[in-house]
């Protein structure tokens, strides 16, 4: 069988996101019979049926959904090879994305340790919501993420294991708490085991003002105000935090990054425990 083309890819996707031949023709540029006739052309090339054709609809068969995943990966890798490629030709300089209101602790520890380490480079943070995107697509050379995220195609680094805590207003009837089940939580309408894509300190704003309750790791404490409590959740599993990049990737400046991160990571986890041990 002959291996489709990136432009039967970029076909394929249009169509299958728009669920419609015309629709996809307009937004390639291109008229429709074209269009229909290189998907046929694919699906015999691939020996499949990719999609279900009717006078009304069109809808993805099961291995259209299977291709239409592979085909998104496929065209992701892409973009990230052309994108890391250009940016090789240009100074040297790192992209570390982050989550958005994460500027201080262990991003700000990583960021000075390596800077006053050996051969460092220009270090670009980028604060997003959408970090696996940013590695794939190659905007970002690293990323601080949650080991709960989705990973796939990138190579890790365990950093942290922070417990977590219930982010609640300060009137709420459970923040006098010493602490807290997931049962004790699960009674408020409010409440979200997996924090909305958004960032910290939007995730502040809307627990202050009653509107959530959500799950964090313990060193989001720091940013707490007076209008919020936080309170240990017994039986809850472990935030991890965790520094991620594209996998297969090589880069001497992101592994010393990588390197001096699991440094910093373990003097914090000893400056927790310490911390624990005594209170």
């Amino acid at each position: 069988m002959d291996r489709p083309e990136v432009r039967d890819l970029v076909y394929f996707v249009a169509v299958a996101e728009h669920r419609h031949f015309g629709r996809a023709a307009e937004q390639l540029g291109m008229a429709q019979p074209p269009l229909s006739r290189a998907i046929s052309r694919l699906e015999r090339r691939m020996g499949v049926r990719l999609f279900e054709r009717t006078s009304r609809r069109v809808d993805l068969t099961t291995a259209g959904e299977v291709f239409l995943r592979e085909s998104r990966k496929i065209l992701s890798a892409l973009d990230g090879a052309v994108s890391r490629t250009q940016r090789a030709a240009r100074p040297r300089r790192l992209v570390l994305a982050a989550p958005a209101g994460t500027g201080a602790g262990l991003l700000a520890e990583v960021l000075d340790a390596y800077r006053r380490g050996p051969d460092p480079v220009p270090v670009e943070v980028l604060f997003t919501t959408d970090l696996g995107t940013a590695l794939r697509t190659g905007t970002a050379d690293a990323a601080f993420m949650c080991g709960s995220d989705d990973l796939d195609g990138l190579d890790r680094v365990d950093l942290l294991d922070e417990a977590p805590v219930a982010l609640l207003p300060a009137g709420h009837p459970l923040a006098a708490r010493d602490s807290l089940t997931l049962d004790d939580l699960e009674v408020d309408d409010r409440f979200r085991a997996q924090s909305p894509p958004v960032g910290l300190d939007e995730l502040l704003d809307r627990v202050a003002l009653g509107e959530l309750i959500v799950l964090v790791g313990a060193t989001a404490t720091g940013r707490l105000g007076s209008s919020l409590v936080a309170v240990p959740v017994l039986g809850a599993p472990n935030n991890q935090i965790v520094l991620a990049w594209p996998e297969a990737t090589r880069s001497a400046s992101r592994d010393r990054l990588v390197r001096t991160a699991v440094a910093v990571a373990a003097l914090a986890g000893t400056r927790t425990s310490a911390q624990t041990s005594a209170a």
